[in-house]
C-alpha cells in the first residue's frame, strides 16, 4: 500500500475489495446508466449492499457519463455509495473530460455530505475498456487538482482489485505528488 499526505489529506492506493472498506466513509460505485446490478464494481458493490440499494437507486436513474449520485450504504459497513457512470473508451467523448468528471462531481457530493473518507475503484478500466495507465493518470491528477479545496474529506483511497493495477496507481500517484511538492 501506497500513501501520501497532501493538504492535510491522506491519498493512497491499495489492493482489496471496494465492497469491502469498513474504515471508509463512502465507496464509489462504478456504476451503470440504469444504476443496476451488473458485472465488475457495480456487482459487488450491490451484491454486498442488498436489493434496498437497487431500489434507492431507482427514482435516480439514469445517469449520464461523468454524473454522479449519492445513496445510503444499505448492507454495505459504510454511511453512502457514490454511483457515477464512467465513459465507455472509444464511445463517450471527451473520454479524459467525463472521467475526471466522475472523480470530480465525487469528491462535490463527499463534501456536501461531509464525508471524510472515500475509497474509488479504477473506474472505467474493466468493461468500460478505458486503458489503465491514462484512467490511472487522468483520476490521480484530478483528485491531486482537487485536495486543496477539500474541507470535509481527509482520506482517499484507490482499492484497485489486482497487485498490478495497484502498482500502477502507485507509481502514478508517486510521479504526480513529487511534481506538486517541486
Amino acid at each position: 500500500m501506497t500513501h501520501r499526505r497532501l493538504h492535510g489529506v491522506t491519498v493512497q492506493c491499495t489492493q482489496g475489495d471496494i465492497a469491502n472498506q469498513p474504515d471508509m466513509d463512502a465507496v464509489v460505485n462504478a456504476a451503470n446508466a440504469q444504476l443496476r446490478i451488473g458485472g465488475g464494481v457495480a456487482g459487488a458493490i450491490h451484491r454486498a449492499a442488498g436489493p434496498g440499494l437497487e431500489e434507492e437507486c431507482r427514482s435516480l436513474a439514469p445517469i449520464r457519463p461523468g454524473q454522479a449520485v449519492i445513496t445510503g450504504a444499505h448492507g454495505l459497513p459504510n454511511r453512502h455509495v457514490i454511483h457515477c457512470l464512467g465513459p465507455v473508451y472509444g464511445q463517450d467523448e471527451p473520454a479524459d473530460s467525463l472521467l475526471a468528471s466522475c472523480y470530480r462531481n465525487s469528491l462535490d457530493l463527499a463534501e456536501q455530505a461531509a464525508i471524510q473518507s472515500i475509497a474509488f475503484p479504477a473506474i472505467s478500466t474493466g468493461a468500460f475498456g478505458y486503458p489503465l495507465e491514462p484512467a490511472a493518470r487522468i483520476a490521480l491528477k484530478t483528485i491531486l487538482d482537487e485536495v486543496p479545496r477539500l474541507s470535509s474529506v481527509r482520506h482517499i483511497r484507490f482499492v484497485l482489485f489486482g497487485a498490478a493495477d495497484q502498482r500502477l496507481h502507485a507509481q502514478v500517484l508517486e510521479e504526480l505528488a513529487d511534481q506538486i511538492i517541486k
